[in-house]
């Protein structure tokens, strides 16, 4: 009995089992070939094609098959994001700013389509075009928090730090729970110095998220510019309880714990903190501070013992 021939639809099943599954890019081309022998017209094989040339790096190929797909659906929005991305890895961004327009007047309000001409803009070093950009987005929606993060973080990388703060403002008054401009803004009230609104920031981050590492060490450092001691400690040890691979965080804890064993000695303290620093410098033998506070640390030992023998004698 002879064995039923694949159909276009078992071909690409096949091949998607290869492709995203198995992850074996040759196989799964020869398959989604398969399919398009049998149906011409199967467009999601042709983009998937493409998809696997443009992580293979072969960006020609890649073109071919999303070129295909706007033969057979010219209103299709991905794959003009697709073939504009593919451009944009061949450095020929004039076509790819063509396709992402494209895409743009599909769909006037496509995120992706906006950020990749800003991220275009910018790296032509027309930072005034990315401004432009953001700001016809925020006008197309301006329900949305993306594009005010966008221009925000735009502002922030060329040093417009008051307009950067206003545009995270507006993005966490339509997303509350957005933690990069959460984080972001905070960030920026440390470079001003207004710690109250720092704190106010990174605490938020804190409750939305217990294991960001940074906002508990940037608390960390607003506890220890306000004079709490003790609060720092714990900002610092939450953030090593979470990651201990920190050399910064190493050290700064090290360094407030040997001010509370100058204040009140601990022998089992001291040892600890000669461990955190021994960390520090395995990490990063050229550690300056770490260096230092060793040796400081030697330093008062050496005296304390000198001081000891002598009032003994």
């Amino acid at each position: 009995m002879a064995v039923p021939k694949k159909t276009a639809l078992q071909w690409f099943i096949e091949a998607y089992n290869y492709h995203l599954i198995e992850q074996s890019f040759d196989k799964a081309i020869k398959a989604y070939k398969k399919c398009i022998q049998l149906d011409p017209g199967y467009t999601d094989a042709y983009v998937n094609l493409g998809l696997i040339h443009l992580k293979k790096q072969q960006y020609e190929k890649a073109l071919q098959y999303f070129s295909r797909v706007v033969q057979l659906e010219p209103d299709n929005i991905e794959v003009y994001i697709n073939l504009g991305y593919a451009y944009e890895k061949m450095e020929r961004f004039g076509s790819a700013k063509q396709m992402y327009e494209h895409a743009l007047k599909l769909n006037p309000k496509h995120m992706e389509a906006f950020i990749n001409l800003a991220n275009i803009a910018e790296m032509q070093a027309d930072y005034n075009g990315a401004i432009d950009l953001w700001k016809k987005a925020i006008e197309v929606d301006p329900n949305a928090a993306q594009p005010h993060f966008f221009l925000a973080s735009v502002y922030d990388r060329h040093d417009m730090f008051d307009e950067a703060i206003e545009e995270y403002k507006l993005a966490l008054e339509i997303d509350p729970r957005n933690l990069k401009a959460l984080f972001n803004l905070g960030r920026l009230f440390v470079q001003q110095d207004d710690l109250r609104k720092a704190f106010e920031s990174f605490s938020r981050v804190i409750e939305l998220n217990g294991d960001n590492t940074e906002a508990w060490n940037y608390l960390g450092y607003i506890y220890e510019a306000l004079g709490s001691l003790e609060n720092a400690i714990f900002a610092y040890s939450k953030s090593l309880a979470v990651n201990n691979y920190q050399e910064d965080a190493h050290y700064n804890l090290a360094r407030l714990q040997y001010m509370q064993h100058r204040a009140n000695p601990d022998p089992a303290l001291l040892e600890g903190i000669k461990s955190r620093l021994q960390y520090v410098l395995s990490v990063n033998p050229r550690h300056r501070e770490a260096k230092q506070l060793i040796g400081m640390i030697q330093l008062h030992r050496s005296r304390e013992q000198n001081g000891y023998k002598n009032n003994s004698q």
